[in-house]
């Protein structure tokens, strides 16, 4: 983690292809699905990739703006 940021990396090996996803492994033997056509071109079986996670804090204060109006718009509708 840097800063007030919450970022989290993890790097995975892609193990195979099923379909229309790439499997995924991780260190522990743990497993993700990823979508095939969200994967850098020409990608291989064995290959490493990193996966990073970060909270999209912006987004979240939105969605959480757009709600509080709403509920005080349908309050006041109520009244």
């Amino acid at each position: 983690m840097t800063g007030e940021e919450n970022n989290y990396s993890l790097a995975m090996i892609i193990d195979r292809f099923e379909e229309k996803f790439a499997v995924l492994k991780g260190q522990d033997g743990e497993e993700i699905l990823w979508p095939i056509k969200k994967l850098p071109d020409e990608v291989k079986s064995g290959e490493v990739v990193r996966l990073t996670l970060t909270q999209a804090k912006d987004e979240t204060e939105e969605k959480e703006k757009l709600a509080k109006a709403l509920l005080n718009e349908i309050l006041r509708n109520d009244e």
